[in-house]
């Protein structure tokens, strides 16, 4: 297992993302995320098939805080079920001290 993980999720807009990103950071849980907006989403839903537009956020943190982290995303997402799907990564040594240093 990697020291690190990318955190990823999607959100029904950029205000929600952008509030939730906030709150992770500023609490240390994470060091940084990415909002991506833009992205467009087909996906079964109960019996049915829907679509639409989506924004995608990466949060990049240490894997020791992936499920505090992710326990904070669900409380805080307006999705009932909020994807939460962690990506081991091995950055290079320059952003694995700083993502260290962000996340104390």
């Amino acid at each position: 297992m990697s020291e690190f993980v990318f955190l990823y999720t999607t959100f029904p807009g950029e205000a929600a993302a952008a509030r939730v990103a906030r709150e992770l950071v500023e609490a240390g849980l994470v060091a940084c995320a990415n909002i991506i907006p833009g992205m467009r989403s087909i996906y079964r839903y109960g019996d049915g098939v829907e679509e639409g537009q989506e924004v995608v956020v990466i949060f990049k943190l240490p894997a020791k805080a992936a499920e505090a982290a992710a326990g904070r995303l669900r409380a805080l997402h307006p999705y009932e079920t909020p994807v939460v799907a962690f990506l081991h990564v091995a950055p290079d040594a320059a952003t694995a001290a700083w993502l260290r240093e962000a996340t104390g």
